[in-house]
């Protein structure tokens, strides 16, 4: 009932704003701008003003209410939506509430389910085209591959100590998606990174320990040793990650204490 009740008062709203615009479209179908200045509302007192922020407010709320469906597929006619507002300040509603909580509970499924379906189709075509850009950057001179699947091209080779998983290290990196969009970076930054080293993702803590301090190796990571079937802002699911890693320091503390 709470959610019915918000969404009428947003809609009621909505109404009333479109309603006076009706009534300037039939005398001028297109108001100047001085006259559209010259025609803004004033508030008499704070009660006013409180109401009108209501107002644009809900509006605001039913507006992204209209837009969200919409961008998935699900069209909800506004004139229909201005119709059921009119119809209950003429009290005279089409639906009862019973039929209105079915309706919009209804809606909240198909959204979820169509949304759920885009998601799992948006994850298995990440999937393939990281399968497929995996296995060309396999083909490139110098790669190699782990048997977990990580996979590795040394562009800069130097002698010297391997971190352990225990380490702690420090590294400047670059990190994108495997069409160039970048979605990491210390160097852009300004200042190189520091962690444990078995506190990071399964691709980092194995291809991090095959490098040794002054190096700098491209790694590209499935997404089963990167973040897997969790979707992010800024890393879709499924994504194969590409890393350009230079490793700067190596801080044993294990070493440390012994000595």
């Amino acid at each position: 009932m709470k959610s019915i009740f918000k969404v009428s008062l947003l809609a009621a709203t909505v109404a009333l704003a479109a309603g006076c615009q009706k009534e300037e479209t039939k005398t001028d179908a297109a108001p100047k701008a001085e006259q559209v200045q010259a025609e803004a509302v004033s508030f008499k007192n704070e009660d006013d003003k409180a109401a009108y922020a209501i107002g644009v407010s809900f509006a605001n709320y039913l507006s992204t209410s209209l837009e969200k469906p919409s961008e998935i597929g699900i069209t909800l006619n506004k004139d229909l939506v201005l119709q059921g507002i009119e119809d209950v300040f003429a009290g005279k509603p089409s639906l009862d509430e019973e039929q209105t909580r079915s309706a919009l509970e209804s809606l909240d499924k198909r959204v979820a389910d169509t949304m759920q379906k885009k998601a799992t189709e948006k994850a298995a075509e990440a999937k393939k085209l990281g399968d497929d850009f995996r296995a060309n950057f396999e083909k490139e001179e110098g790669v190699k591959k782990t048997d977990t699947g990580l996979l590795y091209q040394v562009m800069k080779g130097t002698k010297g100590e391997h971190p352990k998983d225990t380490d702690t290290v420090q590294v400047h990196y670059k990190g994108t998606l495997i069409d160039g969009t970048q979605f990491d970076s210390s160097y852009d930054r300004g200042e190189p990174a520091t962690f444990p080293l078995n506190r990071v993702i399964p691709g980092w803590t194995e291809g991090v320990q095959l490098m040794s301090v002054g190096s700098k190796y491209k790694f590209v990571i499935p997404p089963e040793l990167a973040y897997g079937e969790q979707d992010t802002p800024t890393i879709p699911a499924n994504s194969t990650l590409v890393f350009e890693v230079e490793l700067l320091k190596i801080d044993n503390e294990e070493e440390k204490a012994v000595q």
